[in-house]
């Protein structure tokens, strides 16, 4: 969480880091941004972490969902939320 003296319109900032990747994964994040799919190295590290993060909201959802059953006021969004089609990023 943001200290509180930042306003929070730089809450979108980034921060550099560095990372070690096996050298195929490289070649694949490069080849990605060579073929114009990707704009950098940087998105799609991006694009990975972000899904890897829905994927972890998600098995925690389902956990919880195994733990205490079937929402009937939620049925209903479950499955139009399982007709849309994907939110990019």
């Amino acid at each position: 969480m943001l200290p509180l003296s930042i306003p929070v319109r730089y809450d979108g900032m980034s921060r550099q880091i560095a990372v070690r990747l096996p050298d195929e994964l490289v070649d694949f994040v490069d080849a990605l941004v060579v073929s114009g799919a990707e704009r950098s190295r940087a998105s799609v590290v991006t694009k990975a972490l972000r899904r890897e993060r829905r994927r972890a909201v998600a098995a925690r959802d389902a956990v919880i969902l195994a733990r205490t059953g079937r929402d009937p006021e939620l049925e209903g969004l479950a499955e139009h939320a399982a007709n849309l089609s994907s939110v990019p990023g």
